[in-house]
């Protein structure tokens, strides 16, 4: 998250460098500052999309991982049921059978 408030940082800079170059500059004077200060404010509004998209994917890899944890529950508690089911029938066979006589 470090290296895209960075970035967002840079981005900020940047817009605003535009905006102080077009001002000081004088080129087309007022036609100028207002392309750099929709390239600033586009600039901002990409940044903030950048962390949103950022948010949600740290999000969706918190839910997976949550997901594979239950998984593997789920797959120790099956072998642990299996086991003993296996034991079970071990159990039972080994048991010899008797008749009983009437």
């Amino acid at each position: 998250m470090t290296e895209l408030t960075q970035r967002i940082s840079k981005a900020g800079v940047l817009a605003g460098t535009l905006l102080a170059f077009a001002l000081f500059a004088g080129c087309s004077g007022q036609d100028a500052a207002q392309r750099a200060q929709q390239a600033a404010q586009q600039a901002a509004s990409s940044a903030q999309s950048a962390e949103a998209a950022a948010n949600s994917a740290q999000q969706s890899a918190a839910a997976a991982q949550a997901a594979a944890t239950r998984t593997e529950q789920a797959a120790a508690d099956a072998k642990a049921a299996a086991d003993r089911a296996e034991a079970i029938a071990s159990k039972t066979e080994a048991t010899p059978h008797r008749r009983h006589r009437r």
